[in-house]
């Protein structure tokens, strides 16, 4: 078996998107080059990348490579939250198997949302294949990066009692009341440690409260969601995952408004009465579906943790894709 992970960079939505041209590809068109020269071929192979690759050349000579050797395959684009978790964490897949009958739930040119456990007319429903005849999930263009498509945005009116953030769309509001509202998901709570003294380290500075209070993702322990966790996580503040509400009982609409009529120091008194943190390491380990026996060295710093779970895989996803290609 094969298990690969090429390089992102050249692929990721908010990069320079070189694909083929990028020499980060390189190792990756090589393992292309020499599959079908190999006296004997793997049995069974499976591809992770960021969403985006599916639209790229790199992704079309993978196709045409595995065509080319006799292996069967299926792609997917999946989030932890189809898996129950409250993660969004969007990712191409590939699985294939060589000189075997298709997989039985095989959907020709199309790109599955879903595990293949669920009804096959479910499988395949709210496809949308574009002129390059890549296959989206209904909805799936207008999303952002770190959004699943089983939690694609739809119009609607706001939850009641609700109001906008500044920089927060109507949409996004109601996508998040939706993800909140879904049985099917865990709530945060299960995945987070117990609050302890270590924990003041992971609280947000003063400086980072005032200027980024508009654009945080801000989730409570009772929430059944949170944005993609990237390698910047604990280090830059926007966009590279959502923060953590400890004190529950306290109010968004309460602190967040008219806060913009305040001064500087009157922000700050208000804000902090969230006691925002960011997720600890461990928590995203335990969202990325690593077991409890699971921890980094000693002399690993928190930012390195970051770092290396930002660049990670979700193991309970990967370990449900190898199931299915071996099943």
């Amino acid at each position: 078996m094969i298990l690969m992970s090429p390089p992102c960079q050249p692929f990721t939505r908010i990069g320079l998107q070189g694909d083929v041209s990028d020499p980060r590809t390189k190792s990756f068109l090589y393992i292309l080059d020499i599959l079908p020269r190999l006296q004997k071929c793997p049995k069974y192979l499976l591809l992770e990348n960021v969403k985006g690759f599916e639209s790229s050349s790199a992704r079309n000579e993978l196709l045409r490579t595995l065509e080319t050797c006799g292996f069967k395959y299926q792609e997917f684009l999946l989030s932890p939250t189809c898996l129950g978790i409250p993660n969004s964490r969007l990712r191409y897949f590939l699985i294939a198997k060589l000189h075997q009958e298709p997989f039985f739930f095989h959907v020709p040119g199309q790109i599955l949302t879903r595990l293949p456990d669920q009804n096959l007319e479910e499988l395949s429903k709210d496809k949308v294949v574009d002129k390059t005849g890549s296959s989206f999930p209904s909805g799936e263009k207008s999303l952002d990066s770190n959004t699943s498509p089983d939690c694609s945005s739809k119009k609607g009116p706001l939850p009641k009692g609700a109001f906008l953030f500044k920089l927060e769309t109507a949409e996004q509001m109601v996508r998040k009341h939706r993800q909140d509202n879904d049985p099917s998901i865990q709530m945060l709570e299960d995945f987070l440690e117990e609050e302890n003294e270590e924990m003041s380290q992971y609280f947000l500075a003063p400086k980072s409260l005032v200027r980024y209070a508009f654009l945080l993702d801000i989730v409570k322990p009772t929430c059944r969601r949170s944005t993609c966790f990237t390698k910047g996580y604990g280090h830059y503040v926007e966009g590279t995952g959502s923060v953590l509400q400890t004190a529950v009982d306290v109010e968004l609409e309460s602190v967040f408004k008219h806060i913009e009529n305040l001064t500087e120091e009157e922000k700050l008194m208000k804000l902090s009465t969230l006691k925002l943190r960011y997720f600890t390491p461990r928590e995203i380990a335990n969202l990325h579906g690593f077991p409890p026996e699971f921890g980094f060295p000693d002399k690993v710093s928190i930012k390195q943790c970051y770092r290396l779970l930002g660049n990670s895989l979700n193991v309970r996803v990967v370990a449900k894709l190898i199931s299915v290609l071996l099943g």
